[in-house]
């Protein structure tokens, strides 16, 4: 299997925040925020995999500041490591300036995507190559990322995470 780069797994999509997807404040609901980021991560992790893909978690979602209504927004997702079935897909969200046209991150996310075969069980994908400094950043952490969800789900040992406890024993 053939490994993939970082840049090939890339997904964007632009919205337009309607009166439907805003509270009595005029924010964008964060369920709705969610809903994108999903549905534009699951075609980042349909790209790297060429599988029919399922959300396995939400990892982190940050809501840094509020999306009005009327608001262009911008979500790019990228998968920034692959495993063996499973692959971490970050959603970057950006609010575009209706005069200047300048775009401002606003949000973020860090998805978990299993790939999955005709019967719904877990199929390998290929690995991933970064290439950027970001990419390359976001595929070390993600390991350490995945050694934590396992530690805390109690399917690892906190003995066994070489990667996070090189964090905490650097010399």
């Amino acid at each position: 299997m053939k490994a993939r780069k970082a840049s090939e797994t890339l997904a964007i999509t632009t919205k337009v925040v309607l009166p439907n997807d805003t509270n009595t404040l005029g924010n964008l609901f964060g369920g709705q925020l969610l809903a994108w980021m999903d549905v534009i991560a699951s075609v980042s992790a349909h790209r790297h995999s060429r599988r029919v893909v399922v959300t396995a978690s939400v990892n982190n979602v940050s809501f840094n500041s509020p999306i009005y209504h009327a608001s262009i927004v911008t979500l790019e997702a990228k998968v920034s490591r692959a495993f063996n079935s499973s692959m971490e897909v970050f959603v970057d969200v950006f609010v575009e300036d209706h005069v200047t046209g300048n775009r401002s991150k606003s949000n973020e996310a860090i998805y978990t995507f299993v790939a999955v075969d005709q019967n719904g069980g877990p199929i390998q994908v290929p690995e991933l190559t970064p290439e950027t400094d970001e990419e390359k950043e976001r595929y070390e952490s993600a390991l350490r990322r995945k050694q934590l969800s396992l530690i805390l789900a109690g399917k690892m040992k906190p003995s066994d995470a070489t990667e996070l406890k090189a964090l905490f024993m650097e010399e």
